[in-house]
Protein backbone atom coordinates (compact mmCIF):
# COMPACT_ATOMS: atom_id res chain seq x y z
CA UNK A 1 0.00 0.00 0.00
CA UNK A 2 1.22 3.51 -0.76
CA UNK A 3 2.79 5.39 2.13
CA UNK A 4 0.62 8.36 1.16
CA UNK A 5 -2.64 6.58 2.11
CA UNK A 6 -4.04 7.30 5.58
CA UNK A 7 -7.25 6.01 7.08
CA UNK A 8 -9.58 8.99 7.41
CA UNK A 9 -9.65 9.27 11.20
CA UNK A 10 -9.66 12.54 13.14
CA UNK A 11 -5.85 12.79 13.21
CA UNK A 12 -5.46 12.16 9.49
CA UNK A 13 -8.19 14.66 8.61
CA UNK A 14 -6.48 17.31 10.74
CA UNK A 15 -3.17 16.61 8.99
CA UNK A 16 -4.83 16.77 5.57
CA UNK A 17 -6.49 20.08 6.45
CA UNK A 18 -3.12 21.52 7.51
CA UNK A 19 -1.56 20.39 4.22
CA UNK A 20 -4.34 22.10 2.25
CA UNK A 21 -3.90 25.37 4.14
CA UNK A 22 -0.17 25.19 3.41
CA UNK A 23 -0.73 24.73 -0.33
CA UNK A 24 -0.42 20.93 -0.51
CA UNK A 25 -2.49 18.49 -2.56
CA UNK A 26 -4.75 15.97 -0.81
CA UNK A 27 -6.97 13.31 -2.38
CA UNK A 28 -10.23 12.65 -0.56
CA UNK A 29 -13.46 10.72 -1.13
CA UNK A 30 -16.78 12.22 -2.22
CA UNK A 31 -20.07 10.47 -2.91
CA UNK A 32 -19.10 10.14 -6.59
CA UNK A 33 -15.31 9.65 -6.94
CA UNK A 34 -12.11 10.63 -5.13
CA UNK A 35 -11.14 14.26 -5.69
CA UNK A 36 -7.68 15.81 -5.96
CA UNK A 37 -7.97 18.74 -3.60
CA UNK A 38 -5.99 21.97 -3.40
CA UNK A 39 -6.64 25.28 -1.66
CA UNK A 40 -8.77 27.17 -4.18
CA UNK A 41 -7.55 30.52 -2.88
CA UNK A 42 -3.87 29.79 -3.61
CA UNK A 43 -2.72 30.19 -7.22
CA UNK A 44 0.23 27.84 -6.81
CA UNK A 45 -1.92 25.11 -5.24
CA UNK A 46 -4.39 25.29 -8.12
CA UNK A 47 -1.54 25.22 -10.63
CA UNK A 48 -0.29 22.14 -8.79
CA UNK A 49 -3.60 20.38 -9.44
CA UNK A 50 -3.28 20.94 -13.19
CA UNK A 51 0.35 19.82 -13.10
CA UNK A 52 -0.41 16.64 -11.12
CA UNK A 53 -3.22 15.64 -13.49
CA UNK A 54 -1.25 16.68 -16.60
CA UNK A 55 -4.44 18.47 -17.60
CA UNK A 56 -4.14 19.70 -21.19
CA UNK A 57 -6.06 22.95 -20.69
CA UNK A 58 -7.22 25.15 -17.82
CA UNK A 59 -10.76 23.90 -17.41
CA UNK A 60 -12.66 25.52 -14.54
CA UNK A 61 -12.51 23.50 -11.33
CA UNK A 62 -15.36 22.97 -8.86
CA UNK A 63 -14.78 24.59 -5.48
CA UNK A 64 -16.03 22.38 -2.64
CA UNK A 65 -17.43 23.95 0.53
CA UNK A 66 -18.82 22.53 3.80
CA UNK A 67 -22.06 24.55 4.05
CA UNK A 68 -24.25 27.17 2.40
CA UNK A 69 -22.79 30.02 4.46
CA UNK A 70 -19.32 29.23 3.09
CA UNK A 71 -20.71 29.13 -0.46
CA UNK A 72 -22.53 32.45 -0.03
CA UNK A 73 -19.30 34.11 1.09
CA UNK A 74 -17.82 33.45 -2.36
CA UNK A 75 -20.71 33.83 -4.82
CA UNK A 76 -23.97 35.69 -5.29
CA UNK A 77 -26.83 33.32 -4.45
CA UNK A 78 -30.19 34.36 -5.90
CA UNK A 79 -33.50 32.80 -4.75
CA UNK A 80 -33.12 29.97 -7.29
CA UNK A 81 -29.73 29.02 -5.86
CA UNK A 82 -31.08 29.14 -2.31
CA UNK A 83 -33.99 26.91 -3.26
CA UNK A 84 -31.73 24.36 -4.96
CA UNK A 85 -29.26 24.42 -2.07
CA UNK A 86 -32.02 23.69 0.42
CA UNK A 87 -33.27 20.77 -1.66
CA UNK A 88 -30.12 19.16 -3.05
CA UNK A 89 -27.12 20.08 -0.85
CA UNK A 90 -25.14 18.25 0.31
CA UNK A 91 -25.27 16.26 -2.90
CA UNK A 92 -24.16 15.85 -6.51
CA UNK A 93 -25.28 19.27 -7.77
CA UNK A 94 -22.79 21.94 -8.86
CA UNK A 95 -24.03 25.50 -9.32
CA UNK A 96 -22.22 28.07 -11.47
CA UNK A 97 -22.80 31.45 -9.85
CA UNK A 98 -21.40 34.99 -10.15
CA UNK A 99 -18.24 35.65 -8.15
CA UNK A 100 -18.63 38.12 -5.28
CA UNK A 101 -16.50 41.25 -5.28
CA UNK A 102 -13.34 40.46 -3.38
CA UNK A 103 -13.86 36.69 -3.67
CA UNK A 104 -10.54 35.02 -2.76
CA UNK A 105 -10.87 32.03 -5.13
CA UNK A 106 -7.97 31.94 -7.60
CA UNK A 107 -8.75 33.09 -11.13
CA UNK A 108 -6.92 29.98 -12.29
CA UNK A 109 -9.52 27.82 -10.49
CA UNK A 110 -12.29 29.50 -12.48
CA UNK A 111 -10.24 29.66 -15.70
CA UNK A 112 -10.40 33.46 -15.62
CA UNK A 113 -14.19 33.65 -15.56
CA UNK A 114 -16.29 35.94 -13.37
CA UNK A 115 -18.28 32.91 -12.21
CA UNK A 116 -17.38 30.01 -9.91
CA UNK A 117 -18.60 26.42 -9.91
CA UNK A 118 -19.46 25.40 -6.32
CA UNK A 119 -20.93 22.43 -4.51
CA UNK A 120 -21.30 20.80 -1.08
CA UNK A 121 -20.39 17.09 -1.30
CA UNK A 122 -22.47 14.44 0.45
CA UNK A 123 -19.67 12.46 2.10
CA UNK A 124 -18.77 12.58 5.81
CA UNK A 125 -15.01 12.52 5.21
CA UNK A 126 -15.19 15.28 2.61
CA UNK A 127 -17.34 17.46 4.87
CA UNK A 128 -15.08 16.89 7.88
CA UNK A 129 -12.03 17.82 5.80
CA UNK A 130 -13.67 20.96 4.39
CA UNK A 131 -14.71 22.11 7.85
CA UNK A 132 -11.23 21.49 9.23
CA UNK A 133 -9.44 23.15 6.31
CA UNK A 134 -11.65 26.24 6.51
CA UNK A 135 -10.94 27.16 2.89
CA UNK A 136 -12.61 26.43 -0.44
CA UNK A 137 -11.08 23.30 -1.96
CA UNK A 138 -10.79 22.95 -5.73
CA UNK A 139 -11.02 19.26 -6.57
CA UNK A 140 -11.31 17.54 -9.94
CA UNK A 141 -11.19 13.73 -10.03
CA UNK A 142 -7.95 12.35 -8.55
CA UNK A 143 -6.54 10.70 -11.66
CA UNK A 144 -4.30 11.66 -14.58
CA UNK A 145 -6.26 13.62 -17.17
CA UNK A 146 -8.13 11.31 -19.52
CA UNK A 147 -7.88 8.32 -17.19
CA UNK A 148 -10.60 6.40 -15.41
CA UNK A 149 -11.96 8.22 -12.36
CA UNK A 150 -10.83 6.65 -9.07
CA UNK A 151 -13.32 5.16 -6.61
CA UNK A 152 -10.81 3.87 -4.02
CA UNK A 153 -7.69 5.28 -2.36
CA UNK A 154 -5.64 2.58 -4.09
CA UNK A 155 -6.86 3.82 -7.49
CA UNK A 156 -5.59 7.30 -6.60
CA UNK A 157 -2.18 5.96 -5.60
CA UNK A 158 -1.89 3.97 -8.82
CA UNK A 159 -2.42 7.06 -10.94
CA UNK A 160 -0.93 9.91 -8.91
CA UNK A 161 1.64 8.43 -6.51
CA UNK A 162 4.47 10.92 -6.18
CA UNK A 163 2.37 13.84 -7.45
CA UNK A 164 0.42 14.66 -4.27
CA UNK A 165 1.04 14.91 -0.53
CA UNK A 166 -1.61 12.68 1.05
CA UNK A 167 -4.55 10.40 0.27
CA UNK A 168 -7.42 10.19 2.76
CA UNK A 169 -8.91 6.69 2.62
CA UNK A 170 -12.64 6.82 3.21
CA UNK A 171 -13.33 3.43 1.63
CA UNK A 172 -14.89 2.80 -1.77
CA UNK A 173 -17.08 5.57 -3.17
CA UNK A 174 -20.74 4.92 -3.76
CA UNK A 175 -20.02 4.91 -7.48
CA UNK A 176 -22.45 7.11 -9.38
CA UNK A 177 -22.49 9.65 -12.14
CA UNK A 178 -20.67 12.94 -11.69
CA UNK A 179 -22.40 15.99 -10.28
CA UNK A 180 -24.96 17.82 -12.37
CA UNK A 181 -23.71 21.30 -13.36
CA UNK A 182 -26.31 24.08 -13.59
CA UNK A 183 -25.48 27.63 -14.67
CA UNK A 184 -27.45 30.28 -12.80
CA UNK A 185 -25.54 33.32 -14.08
CA UNK A 186 -28.37 34.34 -16.42
CA UNK A 187 -32.13 34.72 -16.11
CA UNK A 188 -32.68 31.30 -17.65
CA UNK A 189 -30.96 28.43 -15.85
CA UNK A 190 -28.83 26.33 -18.21
CA UNK A 191 -27.90 22.69 -17.74
CA UNK A 192 -24.19 22.47 -18.58
CA UNK A 193 -23.62 18.84 -17.59
CA UNK A 194 -26.15 16.12 -16.72
CA UNK A 195 -25.38 14.13 -13.61
CA UNK A 196 -26.70 12.80 -10.34
CA UNK A 197 -29.56 15.31 -10.12
CA UNK A 198 -31.88 14.98 -13.09
CA UNK A 199 -33.24 17.70 -15.33
CA UNK A 200 -36.72 16.69 -14.23
CA UNK A 201 -35.83 17.22 -10.56
CA UNK A 202 -34.45 20.66 -11.34
CA UNK A 203 -37.42 21.72 -13.46
CA UNK A 204 -39.81 20.62 -10.72
CA UNK A 205 -38.39 23.47 -8.65
CA UNK A 206 -37.36 26.05 -11.26
CA UNK A 207 -39.62 25.48 -14.22
CA UNK A 208 -38.14 25.02 -17.72
CA UNK A 209 -34.37 25.14 -17.96
CA UNK A 210 -32.22 25.49 -21.07
CA UNK A 211 -29.68 22.98 -22.34
CA UNK A 212 -26.16 24.03 -23.29
CA UNK A 213 -26.22 24.29 -27.07
CA UNK A 214 -23.03 22.79 -28.36
CA UNK A 215 -19.40 23.74 -27.90
CA UNK A 216 -17.94 27.21 -28.09
CA UNK A 217 -14.45 28.05 -29.29
CA UNK A 218 -12.90 29.49 -26.16
CA UNK A 219 -12.88 26.60 -23.71
CA UNK A 220 -15.17 25.27 -20.99
CA UNK A 221 -17.25 27.41 -18.66
CA UNK A 222 -17.50 24.52 -16.26
CA UNK A 223 -16.38 20.93 -16.09
CA UNK A 224 -18.27 18.97 -18.72
CA UNK A 225 -19.02 21.56 -21.41
CA UNK A 226 -17.47 24.24 -23.60
CA UNK A 227 -18.29 27.96 -23.63
CA UNK A 228 -16.54 31.32 -23.43
CA UNK A 229 -13.54 31.87 -21.23
CA UNK A 230 -12.33 35.24 -20.15
CA UNK A 231 -10.36 36.85 -22.96
CA UNK A 232 -8.77 40.31 -22.72
CA UNK A 233 -10.44 43.16 -24.54
CA UNK A 234 -7.09 44.00 -26.13
CA UNK A 235 -5.64 41.95 -29.00
CA UNK A 236 -3.11 39.33 -27.95
CA UNK A 237 0.04 38.63 -30.01
CA UNK A 238 1.93 35.42 -29.30
CA UNK A 239 5.59 34.36 -29.63
CA UNK A 240 6.71 37.97 -29.29
CA UNK A 241 10.46 38.60 -29.05
CA UNK A 242 9.84 42.24 -28.10
CA UNK A 243 6.86 44.59 -27.78
CA UNK A 244 5.80 46.81 -30.64
CA UNK A 245 5.08 50.48 -29.92
CA UNK A 246 2.11 50.76 -27.58
CA UNK A 247 2.05 47.07 -26.63
CA UNK A 248 2.40 45.63 -23.14
CA UNK A 249 4.82 42.71 -22.94
CA UNK A 250 3.95 39.65 -20.85
CA UNK A 251 7.27 37.94 -20.31
CA UNK A 252 8.50 34.50 -19.35
CA UNK A 253 11.97 33.71 -18.08
CA UNK A 254 14.72 36.28 -18.73
CA UNK A 255 12.79 38.96 -20.61
CA UNK A 256 14.21 42.49 -20.48
CA UNK A 257 11.57 45.14 -20.88
CA UNK A 258 8.64 42.94 -19.83
CA UNK A 259 5.72 44.91 -18.41
CA UNK A 260 4.89 41.89 -16.26
CA UNK A 261 6.62 38.52 -16.12
CA UNK A 262 4.79 35.23 -15.61
CA UNK A 263 7.94 33.72 -14.09
CA UNK A 264 11.37 35.33 -14.26
CA UNK A 265 12.90 31.98 -13.27
CA UNK A 266 11.12 30.09 -16.05
CA UNK A 267 8.93 28.06 -13.64
CA UNK A 268 5.86 26.84 -15.54
CA UNK A 269 3.82 26.26 -12.37
CA UNK A 270 4.48 29.86 -11.30
CA UNK A 271 3.56 31.03 -14.79
CA UNK A 272 0.28 29.13 -14.69
CA UNK A 273 -0.53 30.61 -11.30
CA UNK A 274 -0.01 34.15 -12.63
CA UNK A 275 -1.57 33.77 -16.08
CA UNK A 276 -5.15 35.01 -15.67
CA UNK A 277 -4.39 37.73 -13.14
CA UNK A 278 -1.62 39.16 -15.32
CA UNK A 279 -3.74 39.08 -18.48
CA UNK A 280 -6.35 41.09 -16.60
CA UNK A 281 -3.77 43.50 -15.21
CA UNK A 282 -2.46 44.27 -18.71
CA UNK A 283 -5.92 44.70 -20.25
CA UNK A 284 -5.76 48.49 -19.96
CA UNK A 285 -6.70 51.42 -22.17
CA UNK A 286 -3.13 52.78 -22.16
CA UNK A 287 -1.92 49.73 -24.15
CA UNK A 288 -2.83 48.92 -27.74
CA UNK A 289 -2.29 45.15 -27.39
CA UNK A 290 -0.69 42.48 -25.24
CA UNK A 291 2.41 40.80 -26.63
CA UNK A 292 3.36 37.48 -25.02
CA UNK A 293 6.85 36.02 -24.96
CA UNK A 294 7.29 32.38 -26.08
CA UNK A 295 6.27 29.74 -23.52
CA UNK A 296 7.80 26.23 -23.66
CA UNK A 297 5.42 23.61 -25.05
CA UNK A 298 5.79 20.87 -22.46
CA UNK A 299 4.19 20.09 -19.10
CA UNK A 300 2.02 22.98 -17.91
CA UNK A 301 3.34 24.96 -20.87
CA UNK A 302 0.90 23.04 -23.07
CA UNK A 303 -2.03 24.31 -21.00
CA UNK A 304 -0.66 27.85 -20.85
CA UNK A 305 -0.21 27.93 -24.63
CA UNK A 306 -3.69 26.47 -25.12
CA UNK A 307 -5.22 29.29 -23.10
CA UNK A 308 -3.12 31.96 -24.79
CA UNK A 309 -4.07 30.62 -28.22
CA UNK A 310 -7.74 30.99 -27.31
CA UNK A 311 -7.16 34.49 -25.95
CA UNK A 312 -5.42 35.46 -29.20
CA UNK A 313 -8.05 33.91 -31.47
CA UNK A 314 -10.43 35.77 -33.77
CA UNK A 315 -13.02 37.85 -31.96
CA UNK A 316 -16.61 37.14 -32.88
Amino acid sequence: MSSLIFSADETAIARAAHLLRQGGLVAFPTETVYGLGGNATQDRAVAGIFAAKNRPSFNPLISHLPDVAAVAALVEMDPRARLLAERFWPGPLTLVLPRRAGCPVSLLASAGLDSIAVRIPAHPVALALLRAAACPVAAPSANPSGGVSPTTAAHVAQGLDGRLDMILDGGPCAVGVESTVLDLCTATATLLRPGGITREQLEALLGPIALADGHGEDGPKSPGMLASHYAPGLPVRLEAAAPRPGEALLGFGPCPGATLNLSESGDLAEAAAHLFAMLRALDRADFSAIAVAPIPRHGLGLAINDRLRRAAGPRG
